[in-house]
C-alpha cells in the first residue's frame, strides 16, 4: 500500500518532481486551500502567530550537530543535532527537524510548536502528527531506526509521544500522494465554510473565505474577520537633492548638510516615494528589497514612472489567467462593463453628496449619469463603452465647478477638464490626484501578484499601467476628485500653492505636502463595505478589490462586486 502511493506521488509530476516540504504537507492536512496559496501560489503574511512562532523556534533554529552514522546509535538519549535538514528523492520530500535526539537504539526527531497541548485524546492534532512522521519516514530512508516523536508544546512546556503506527504512515503518504496530486491539478481548493480555522489563519486576507463563498453563493454575510491591521505608511520624500540612507534599523533623509538628518524607522515604512531629484543609496534599496517595501519614483512634476520590488510576486499561476483572459474579448467587455458602470454610479453620488447648485440642475445632471450607467450595462463593444464613458465624464466635469464653495478665488473657476499640462489649479490638482491614485494602485497590484500593464478595459500601450487604471476607474471620484473637493473647500491649498510656467500649472512642493496629506487621510478613513458589511480602510479596501479581481479571473467567482456606495 505504502509503495503504491510512493508511485503515485512520483507519477504526479512530468520529469523530476520537486521535494516538498514538510511543512506544506502538514498544511495540506490543515487545509488544502491553504497548502496551494503558500506552496503552488507563493503567498505569504505575517499575523502575531507567526512572529510567535519564528520567536519560540529561535534555539532550536541555530544549526548545530550533524547526522550520525546508523551504527553510532547508541542506547542513551544523547540529542545529536538542531535544525537538521532531511530529504528523500523515493519519498519526494525535504523536512528540516528542530531536534534529533535517541532513545533505546532508536533516532526521535522533536518537533517544536509555539502553543499549549491540545486536550485531545491522541494529545495532537493529525496535521503535526504527520508532519513529525514524515520526518521519521525521512530518517528510516537513510537507514536508521525510527519508531515514535516527539512533539514539544512551548507555552505549556509538554511532551507529547506520537508513536509511527502503520495507520498514521498511512495517512502521512496519503497526504504526501495529495498535496503532490493537487499541485498538478492546478485548481486552487474552494475555502473552507464557517470554519474557526480561518480566525487564526495568517493567510486570511489573501484567502478571502467569507467573501468568497458570500460571492458564490449569497447567503450569508461574511464574518467580521480579524485581520492584522499594519500600522506603517507610505514615506514621501520631495526635498530638492535629498539623500537616502540607512543606519541600522533607520532610515536617514539629509535635506540640507547643516541640518541633522531626518529619521524614519523602517518598521513603519510600508512604501517610500521619491518624487523628483533624490538620492538613494544602494544599501538602502537592497534592505527595503529584502523587506518586500516597494519603492516608487515620479518625476518632479508628479507623473508616475514607475517602481522598484525585490524579485516580485511568485504567483505565475495568477498572471497566466490575467494574460489568459486578456485576450478573451467577451471577458475584457463583460468586465469593463462593471467598472464603467461603477464609476458613473460613483460619480453621480459625488455629485449629489457635494451639489452647490440648485437642485433642478442637480436632478438634471444626475438624471444623465444615472441613465448613462444605464446603458453601460447594455453596452456590447469596449469602444462602445468608451463613448458612453465620455459622455459621462463630460456631463460629470461640465458640473464639477458646482461641487465647489462659492466664493473661492477667481483661480478655483473650473470651466472643464484639461491636462497635459494642466491649465488651471483645479485641473493640476485632479491630475496629481490621478498620479498618486495610479501609483498607490500599481503598488497593490505588484503585491497581489498582477502585471500592472496587461489590462481589460485600458488597452495596452508602452508605458500605461492599464491594470491598475481599469481598477482605479470606479475609485476615481471616491479617492481622487473627494480628495480635490476636500482641500479646496476647506482651504488646505490657496491660490499662492501653485506655480504657473510655460502655460501650465503645478503645485508647489509646500502645496504637494498638503494634498498628500489629505490624499493620505482619505486612504485611512473607513467605510462600510457595501457588499459585506464590514468596515473597512480604503487602503486596505483597494488590496481586496485586487485580491478579488484575482480570484474572478482564475474561475473561483463568476461576478466581479465592485464599490458603489450609497
Amino acid at each position: 500500500m505504502m509503495a503504491d502511493k510512493l508511485v503515485f506521488a512520483k507519477e504526479a509530476f512530468r520529469g523530476e518532481p520537486p521535494l516538498l516540504p514538510a511543512r506544506m504537507v502538514n498544511e495540506y492536512s490543515y487545509c488544502p486551500r491553504l497548502a496551494y496559496l503558500e506552496w503552488i501560489q507563493g503567498e505569504w503574511a505575517e499575523n502575531a502567530d507567526t512572529v510567535e512562532g519564528r520567536f519560540r523556534h529561535r534555539r532550536v533554529d541555530r544549526v548545530s550537530g550533524n547526522l550520525p552514522k546508523p551504527e553510532d546509535v547508541g542506547a542513551d538519549d544523547t540529542i545529536h543535532a538542531r535544525s537538521l535538514t532531511v530529504s528523500s528523492t523515493r519519498l519526494g520530500v525535504v523536512a528540516r527537524i528542530d531536534l534529533l535526539s535517541e532513545k533505546d537504539g532508536c533516532l526521535v526527531p522533536v518537533d517544536y510548536k509555539k502553543g499549549k497541548r491540545p486536550h485531545v485524546a491522541s494529545g495532537a492534532y493529525m496535521p503535526e502528527k504527520i508532519q513529525l512522521c514524515l520526518q521519521g519516514l525521512l530518517l528510516e530512508e537513510q537507514g536508521y531506526t525510527c519508531k515514535e516523536g516527539l512533539l514539544y508544546f512551548a507555552s505549556s512546556r509538554e511532551k507529547v509521544r506520537i508513536s509511527f503506527s502503520p495507520e498514521l504512515r498511512d495517512a502521512t503518504l496519503e497526504a504526501v500522494s495529495g498535496l503532490r496530486e493537487l499541485a498538478v491539478s492546478g485548481n486552487c481548493p474552494p475555502p473552507l465554510e464557517d470554519s474557526p480555522k480561518c480566525f487564526r489563519c495568517s493567510l486570511v486576507e489573501i484567502c478571502l473565505p467569507d467573501e468568497i463563498n458570500f460571492l458564490r453563493k449569497s447567503n450569508t454575510k461574511p464574518r467580521p474577520l480579524v485581520v492584522g491591521h499594519s500600522l506603517s505608511l507610505p514615506l514621501y520624500i520631495q526635498h530638492h537633492k535629498a539623500r537616502v540612507s540607512k543606519k541600522g534599523e533607520v532610515l536617514e533623509i539629509v535635506t540640507e548638510e547643516d541640518k541633522p538628518p531626518v529619521k524614519a524607522r523602517m518598521i513603519d515604512v510600508s512604501q517610500l516615494v521619491l518624487q523628483g531629484n533624490i538620492k538613494l543609496t544602494t544599501p538602502s534599496l537592497h534592505e527595503l528589497m529584502r523587506r518586500d517595501i516597494p519603492v516608487t519614483w515620479m518625476s518632479y512634476g508628479g507623473w508616475f514612472l514607475g517602481h522598484t520590488v525585490g524579485t516580485g510576486h511568485k504567483n505565475v499561476e495568477l498572471r497566466t489567467a490575467q494574460y489568459r483572459t486578456s485576450f478573451d474579448e467577451d471577458f475584457c467587455r463583460r468586465l469593463s462593463v462593471n467598472l464603467v458602470h461603477a464609476k458613473l454610479c460613483n460619480a453621480r453620488t459625488l455629485l449629489r453628496r457635494n451639489w452647490r447648485g440648485s437642485e433642478q440642475e442637480r436632478n438634471e445632471k444626475m438624471a444623465v449619469l444615472q441613465r448613462l450607467a444605464r446603458r453601460s450595462r447594455r453596452a456590447e463593444s469596449i469602444q462602445e463603452l468608451l463613448g458612453i464613458e465620455g459622455a459621462g465624464a463630460a456631463a460629470y466635469f461640465a458640473s464639477f465647478g458646482s461641487l465647489l464653495k462659492p466664493g473661492l478665488t477667481t483661480a478655483f473657476n473650473f470651466q472643464g477638464r484639461n491636462r497635459r499640462p494642466p491649465a488651471d489649479p483645479v485641473n493640476a490638482l485632479l491630475s496629481y490626484a490621478y498620479s498618486l491614485l495610479v501609483r498607490t494602485i500599481s503598488v497593490t497590484l505588484s503585491a497581489v501578484g498582477f502585471d500592472p500593464y496587461r489590462g481589460y478595459y485600458h488597452q495596452p500601450r508602452y508605458g500605461r499601467p492599464s491594470l491598475s487604471l481599469d481598477l482605479m476607474e470606479p475609485f476615481r471620484p471616491l479617492l481622487a476628485d473627494s480628495v480635490v473637493i476636500m482641500v479646496i473647500n476647506n482651504k488646505e491649498v490657496r491660490e499662492k500653492d501653485f506655480l504657473h510656467a510655460g502655460g501650465g500649472v503645478a503645485l508647489t512642493p509646500s502645496g504637494r505636502k498638503r494634498f498628500i496629506a489629505a490624499y493620505e487621510r482619505r486612504l485611512l478613513q473607513e467605510i462600510t463595505h457595501p457588499v459585506f458589511g464590514y468596515r473597512i480602510s480604503y487602503r486596505r479596501l483597494l488590496e481586496v478589490q485586487a485580491r478579488l479581481l484575482g480570484r474572478f479571473i482564475q474561475g473561483e467567482m463568476s461576478t466581479m462586486p465592485q464599490i458603489i456606495p450609497r
